[in-house]
């Protein structure tokens, strides 16, 4: 799958969009026009068996492409071809909405980034709109893939040979691409407009689907795919497998309480898909910085990541997550850009830290502890004028630089993959289920797992009446930070909203105060509720 992107990059990106435009279903919910019939039809592109592997890919480069070059994505209403990526999605709204980051453009895509990081954001927010037309683009792809590779359609076409034997495989792929967009919904807007490929092509307002039946949907869904997903490790780099589809199911039961409601928890199912991963041979990479390295993709890190988002200075050029966290974290006073893979001026200091956020590595422990990248010299914790870059600690986490030293392909352009899925996330989650009441997990396990991923990180080990849920809280924000958990992790352990824990610029504050917790879920985009009359606001907005 890889391969077909770096080698045929155009074609790749043609075949996605003319995907796109065969697939009207959900263009209500993309904020997009459907294209003459005329123009383009599903024959013009399922010619040959090798046509099917590039729109399988197409499916997947939904993850880390924007539709156009230049400054806009007009597959999503124009919207900004950076806001819009799937990826620099999760960023936005997982991490940039926590105490994990500060960024300095407080107008950047007029003011909605500042609004996500000061909890004002409402309905008109440009970035929830790109984020949800992005992941219900995802579902359109994915639909229309399921269409065209009926054994009715392959027969038509006369697809024979080992193409139309791995259709099983990306059949079950693209169902679980599908599945993963609609896990994403349903974490970040708590419900979705609903489309599968069984629904007919044409101007259609799909019935929403509220939490409880986007969570039942995705555990039938995974659940009926397994069988047909490669197995865990056995898929090309970059492709879904059976690991992928447990690492959902996994998280989807650890969060049962938050998706479901109070007492709805799923501890031991939690525990026994994340247990499938563990017995699956992932191993942790020996050095914690080569998971976030331009050739993580082929360094010890492929080992221990489940499932990226693929980046690519060459020929996956976006402005996604490791793009931004590479050329952000570079800082208006040290100009270590160079040490990062990118130009020494970087982007000025356009990401910072929190003050609250810089304290999880307080102490003498976490002197010597790889993760902890923070650069402290010549800066204060405090950040009293938002649009100072010189001001707040930053860090360095991404670098776009090779394990051999060598810089990667491009000096703006990350190689870096996003690793949306990984061991050391399984290991913490293993943890905390076992300490949350999952019978089926063992303390003792838990604890040699918490030490492998600190004395990986060269940290002190702890001993068992140190392994609380406050401990873990705060060991994934040391293990996990700019990975797009934070959001999730605050809200599952009631941190997120009201004032239990509060960060410079929540809820507008400098230092940070309570919040309604209605902002535990996004708004639903104001231009797609106007284009499906079936969603409803969530309440508060």
């Amino acid at each position: 799958m890889i391969n077909i992107m770096k080698k045929n990059y155009m074609q790749y990106v043609v075949i996605m969009l003319l995907l796109a435009f065969t697939s009207v279903a959900c263009t209500s919910d993309l904020d997009q026009s459907p294209q003459d019939d005329d123009e383009f039809t599903a024959e013009d592109l399922f010619v040959n068996a090798e046509a099917y592997q590039q729109a399988i890919a197409g499916v997947y480069g939904n993850l880390s492409l924007t539709g156009v070059n230049g400054p806009t994505d007009s597959n999503l209403g124009d919207i900004d071809a950076g806001t819009s990526q799937y990826g620099r999605g999760i960023m936005n709204l997982q991490i940039f909405t926590t105490d994990e980051i500060v960024w300095t453009y407080i107008n950047d895509e007029g003011g909605s980034l500042h609004d996500l990081q000061t909890s004002t954001w409402n309905s008109s927010n440009s970035i929830l709109r790109g984020m949800y037309s992005r992941v219900m683009f995802s579902v359109a792809l994915s639909n229309e893939f399921l269409r065209q590779s009926t054994d009715a359609r392959l027969d038509e076409r006369g697809i024979t040979g080992d193409i139309r034997n791995q259709m099983p495989a990306y059949r079950a792929e693209a169902r679980l691409l599908r599945a993963m967009a609609y896990y994403h919904m349903m974490d970040l807007f708590g419900k979705a407009a609903f489309y599968t490929e069984n629904d007919p092509v044409g101007n259609l307002a799909g019935p929403e689907y509220d939490r409880t039946q986007l969570f039942n949907f995705l555990e039938e869904e995974l659940l009926a795919i397994e069988s047909d997903l490669v197995d865990a490790r056995q898929n090309e780099y970059g492709r879904a497998d059976k690991a992928v589809a447990w690492m959902i199911l996994a998280k989807m039961y650890l969060n049962a309480d938050v998706y479901l409601g109070a007492g709805q928890n799923r501890y031991n199912d939690s525990i026994e898909y994340l247990n499938r991963i563990i017995n699956a041979g992932y191993t942790l990479a020996p050095t914690y910085k080569d998971l976030f390295r331009g050739d993580n993709n082929t360094n010890a890190a492929r080992n221990e990541i489940i499932f990226p988002i693929v980046a690519d200075g060459q020929f996956v050029q976006n402005f996604g997550p490791t793009t931004v966290m590479t050329n952000g974290a570079v800082g208006s006073i040290e100009q270590n850009g160079v040490n990062l893979g990118v130009s020494a001026g970087g982007w000025g200091g356009a990401i910072r830290l929190t003050p609250q956020f810089a304290t999880k590595f307080d102490g003498t422990e976490f002197n010597n502890d790889q993760r902890n990248t923070i650069i402290k010299d010549g800066r204060t914790a405090e950040i009293n004028d938002i649009i100072n870059p010189a001001e707040g600690y930053i860090l360095e986490k991404y670098t776009n630089v090779k394990t051999d030293g060598s810089q990667g392909s491009d000096l703006t352009f990350s190689d870096v993959d996003f690793p949306m899925f990984r061991l050391g996330d399984v290991y913490l989650m293993y943890a905390e289920a076992t300490l949350r009441g999952g019978n089926n997990g063992d303390l003792g396990t838990a604890l040699t797992y918490i030490n492998d991923l600190r004395t990986r990180a060269n940290s002190i080990t702890i001993a068992s009446n140190d392994l609380t849920l406050d401990f873990i809280i705060d060991e994934r924000a040391r293990e996990l930070y700019w990975e797009g958990h934070r959001r999730q992790d605050l809200i599952r352990f009631g941190l997120f909203t009201g004032g239990a824990y509060n960060w410079a610029l929540k809820g507008n504050s400098s230092n940070g105060i309570s919040t309604p917790s209605h902002l535990n879920v996004f708004a639903i985009p104001d231009a797609s509720r106007a284009a499906n009359g079936n969603l409803s606001q969530n309440v508060g907005y």
